[in-house]
């Protein structure tokens, strides 16, 4: 479980998140991260929070968003507002590292989230992208389908093929939650 003070990596996106205030903090309101971003760092896939609002504060550097298929690009002092059910994702777009304060509400499982893909980069468990292989993400995406989506196909065709996939990647030992410990029986995928 995530706490105040936490701090975790993801090598592959480049991405450090250290969390402010956590849900347990908000009662569930939110989740409020300082999250810093390597050069050519990344968020691993364009998505869409169909009910929670993303808010992008800038401390330093250069974040380039791409909002609803609009490009973005916001220095420090600049902030970015992501409504629920919108399409996004974001890159440093600068040479230096880049900080931001990012609030997401209400908070959900968005922590759990991050923690499980974050885990699952540390231990090589993603591709270059920071995505782990279809049938460890559909079950992943099956258990937190209300925070986190892709922006296509439809809803209804993700969950649709979530219902196929999920089953599959459970039967091959793969759970939504990941935090590094050996506990699935396709340790190798």
């Amino acid at each position: 479980m995530i706490r105040k003070g936490d701090v975790i990596e993801n090598p592959v996106t480049g991405e450090r998140l250290l969390f402010l205030e956590t849900s347990q903090d908000t009662n569930g309101e939110y989740v409020l991260v300082e999250v810093s971003v390597q050069p050519n760092g990344f968020v691993a896939a364009a998505h869409v929070h169909p009910r929670q609002t993303e808010r992008f504060e800038i401390k330093s550097g250069t974040v380039a968003f791409k909002l609803d298929g609009n490009e973005i690009v916001a220095g420090p002092g600049e902030t970015v507002v992501v409504p629920a059910g919108s399409s996004h994702k974001f890159w440093n777009a600068g040479e230096t590292e880049a900080r931001f304060v990012t609030e997401v509400r209400p908070a959900l499982q968005f922590e759990r989230l991050l923690e499980t893909m974050f885990a699952l980069a540390n231990d090589g468990k993603t591709n270059r992208k920071g995505m782990p292989n279809p049938l460890r993400l559909a079950v992943i995406a099956n258990e937190h389908f209300e925070d986190v989506r892709l922006p296509f196909p439809p809803a209804w065709l993700q969950r649709t093929g979530l219902l196929m996939g999920a089953p599959v990647g459970r039967l091959l030992g793969f759970r939504p939650a990941y935090d590094g410990t050996p506990d699935e029986a396709a340790l190798a995928i």
